[in-house]
């Protein structure tokens, strides 16, 4: 099997089928960028617009002063979770398969974590004032609140954001300095400055995994540390629903559940359009469906478990908020969110759909909007059936809400699409050290 291997793809022709992507694009590509750009600009225009109209063009009113603002901030951060986390899990136990997909999931991190800073600061209605969630001191004698949960999440978020960022483009180094090698003019020396003067000799092997090792191991807490932060943000008040020291495993479960769906379906584009059938095969895609499916699992325990307390709380408002949640206003957002969360992943149980790319790429879709829904309903739904009677209202996004959340759909996949072309989608020097070093292990990390 490692004969074959050699055999089949050499190292030579590892960089060649890597790199040809950067250089030309396929009908696919185009077509996905010009969607995502479309996207973004859509919702650039009505972010634009609502600046100079004010925030009162958005639902956001009482009761539900955080609508879809904030429940897109959170979903974004959720689709964080998996990309450096599985990524660093899996490197220090060594799990060959890892290599082919890595540094997609490293770049879904970095880029989710921009899109989701940017709605705190759309949700602020002036964010040029931003710059009061950060301490610094100033003439007029402000001081942020540093018992407040939100200010957790700007030191969490950019914590994770600056180790992740260190993470992902210390483990592009030896792949910049092949594209050094292969280009020209201009590019040649950008290449060669980001590439930090990358030869390959053996101490500088040396210190790369030295330091490969430690911020691996960092990322780890990091990332389970950021999203149990975000959801003190509603378990820290007294909202019925929200105030459970349930939240922050759930929150960190519900997390990588939709990260490992945002990085199935950007694998499986990826695949296609950078013409990767060699490098990401269908075992990949089993194996990513094994943990969907036991993400899955863990989401529906949760669920249980959540409904569980409030009915065992004896605590009648909160088992009337969570009654609302299944059969108030908005109950068909939550069964849709039971549906999509619970009861089409259990599809994966069977290897052979697991395998097929197009019900695995739907089951994902389907995944991240079933994820998407949960924060609609813990968020804005919690808040229009708080305690008093004569404080519920609804809460009904306007198109302007719609609008700039396709547009950070736009400014995600926008900007993944545009780093395929500036940097290799899979780890060359992965790949090849597989290849060379470890034959064996070749063969299951290219076959699954």
């Amino acid at each position: 099997m490692a004969d074959h291997l050699t055999q089949r793809v050499s190292l030579q022709a590892v960089g060649d089928d890597i790199l040809a992507p950067m250089w030309k694009g396929g009908p696919l590509y185009w077509a996905l960028l010009l969607m995502s750009f479309s996207l973004m600009l859509t919702g650039a225009f009505l972010w634009n617009r609502q600046i100079d109209q004010g925030l009162g063009v958005a639902g956001i009113t009482r009761p539900a002063g955080w609508g879809v603002y904030i429940s897109t901030f959170v979903f974004w951060v959720g689709i964080t979770h998996s990309g450096t986390l599985m990524s660093a899990i899996f490197y220090l136990f060594g799990v060959p398969w890892r290599a082919s997909i890595s540094r997609i999931a490293e770049t879904t991190t970095l880029l989710a974590l921009l899109t989701a800073g940017m709605f705190p600061l759309i949700h602020l209605g002036r964010p040029w004032l931003a710059f009061w969630l950060l301490p610094y001191p100033n003439e007029r004698g402000l001081w942020v609140n540093f018992r407040s949960p939100l200010i957790w999440d700007v030191f969490a978020v950019g914590t994770y954001f600056t180790v992740s960022l260190l993470f992902g483009y210390l483990g592009t180094i030896p792949d910049l300095a092949a594209v050094r090698d292969r280009s020209t003019g201009w590019k040649k020396s950008v290449y060669g400055f980001f590439a930090l003067r990358w030869r390959g000799s053996g101490e500088q092997w040396r210190h790369f995994r030295a330091a490969y090792l430690l911020l691996a191991a960092l990322v780890i807490p990091l990332a389970i540390s950021v999203h149990s932060v975000v959801s003190w943000d509603f378990a820290m008040g007294l909202v019925p629903g929200w105030h459970s020291t349930i939240f922050a495993p759930y929150f960190v479960v519900g997390a990588i559940f939709s990260g490992l769906a945002m990085i199935s379906i950007l694998v499986t584009l990826l695949r296609r359009a950078n013409r990767l059938q060699r490098y990401i095969t269908p075992q990949h895609f089993d194996k990513l469906g094994q943990l969907l499916l036991l993400m899955s699992l863990l989401m529906s325990y949760v669920y249980a478990v959540e409904f569980f307390i409030g009915w065992y709380s004896g605590d009648p408002i909160e088992r009337a908020s969570l009654y609302y949640r299944a059969f108030g206003a908005y109950g068909l957002l939550f069964w849709t969110m039971i549906v999509c969360n619970s009861i089409i992943p259990l599809l994966l149980f069977s290897g052979r759909l697991r395998c097929n790319l197009k019900l695995q790429f739907c089951v994902s879709a389907l995944i991240i909007l079933g994820m998407y829904l949960e924060r609609i309903v813990i968020i804005p739904v919690s808040l229009t059936h708080e305690f008093a009677p004569y404080l519920w209202g609804p809460y009904r996004p306007t198109l302007y809400e719609y609008g700039i959340l396709a547009g950070s759909f736009g400014f995600f996949f926008f900007c993944f699409l545009l780093f395929t072309k500036l940097v290799p989608t899979v780890p060359m020097y992965e790949v090849r050290e597989l290849m060379h070093a470890r034959p064996a292990a070749a063969e299951e990390g290219m076959s699954g």
